[in-house]
């Protein structure tokens, strides 16, 4: 495993991080397939792990407060993360911060999330959700700063909303944000265009997340796929943007080079850009967990790989967490 610098702060997290979303509250997960994952992980040398209080009301941090436990003397990075108090998604400039992020808020997620994780500090808090209309409020900013000088967090980002990811660029330029959480695949390249050129200036890490678009990525979805009821993926992948979706899927592997498959070329992708500090993909199997962990082996993608892949950009214009 390759480790990269975390922006400003320079912590040595793992290139290939984990997402602990899937195994807090979609369909499917099973509690001790999960830990057993977790624990591969990290005998493979996965350092960064990422989860937040609203994955399954707090489960997905008391699953992985039990792997932390086993490993109190290895160097574990923790990410976490405060819900929105009005549990609305995504975060709408029409929002007022006091419905969103207020400073009491603030601190009782923060002292929820490190009950559940068996923590003091953690490591990394950031807000789920975010407008840059809020940027200038220096309400969220003090209580950031109160929890930073109390040491109950050792930095603070921001996981901005599915397909907005200029939407945080005021707050960049607080000085109070250390990293950036942002849907970034070979879907989804425009994160490109402003958002990395301004974390390299700042020295913001940049978290990259959902890899695998949700797993169409993955390569094994088909037309008429369906989910349990309350699983996310069915409001993501209703029938029509699931078939036009697939049609991009099949688009793509066209451009996956020989010997390689779909989600090990979606991987590269993002690994192959050095603005990116950690990638976290989603995953609840071992046969996953040794799958993804495998593609940070220093080979990333030639120029003329890459090239072809910027073929595949897609802008969306519907809006969905």
């Amino acid at each position: 495993m390759h480790p990269r610098s975390f922006g400003r702060l320079a912590w040595p997290v793992s290139e290939v991080g984990y997402g602990l979303w899937g195994m807090g509250g979609w369909s499917g997960s099973d509690d001790e397939e999960s830990i057993a994952s977790l624990e591969r992980s990290i005998a493979l040398g996965c350092t960064f792990f990422d989860t937040a209080l609203a994955y399954g009301m707090g489960k997905s941090e008391q699953l992985l407060a039990q792997v932390l436990a086993q490993h109190r003397g290895e160097k574990l990075y923790v990410a976490t993360k405060i819900p929105q108090k009005n549990l609305k998604w995504p975060g709408l400039a029409s929002y007022p911060l006091s419905d969103v992020f207020p400073a009491d808020h603030i601190r009782a997620s923060t002292e929820g999330s490190l009950s559940n994780l068996g923590l003091s500090s953690v490591d990394l808090q950031q807000f789920h959700v975010w407008s840059d209309a809020w940027a200038d409020d220096d309400r969220w900013q003090r209580a950031i700063d109160d929890l930073k000088r109390e040491g109950l967090i050792r930095g603070f980002g921001i996981s901005v909303n599915r397909w907005e990811p200029a939407n945080v660029l005021r707050a960049l330029r607080t000085g109070l944000v250390d990293s950036v959480q942002v849907v970034y695949n070979v879907f989804d390249q425009n994160p490109e265009d402003e958002l990395f050129p301004a974390c390299r200036e700042l020295g913001v890490a940049v978290i990259a997340r959902v890899p695998f678009d949700e797993g169409s990525l993955t390569g094994t979805m088909k037309n008429g796929m369906t989910w349990p009821e309350g699983d996310w993926r069915n409001l993501y992948f209703t029938r029509d943007k699931l078939r036009e979706t697939l049609e991009r899927v099949d688009a793509l592997r066209t451009d996956v080079p020989p010997g390689m498959s779909l989600p090990d070329l979606a991987l590269r992708f993002v690994l192959s850009n050095k603005d990116v500090s950690t990638v976290i993909p989603g995953m609840r199997r071992v046969k996953h967990v040794e799958h993804n962990l495998a593609a940070s082996d220093g080979h990333v993608l030639s120029t003329e790989q890459l090239a072809r892949l910027r073929r595949h950009r897609w802008v969306r214009d519907y809006v969905v967490l």
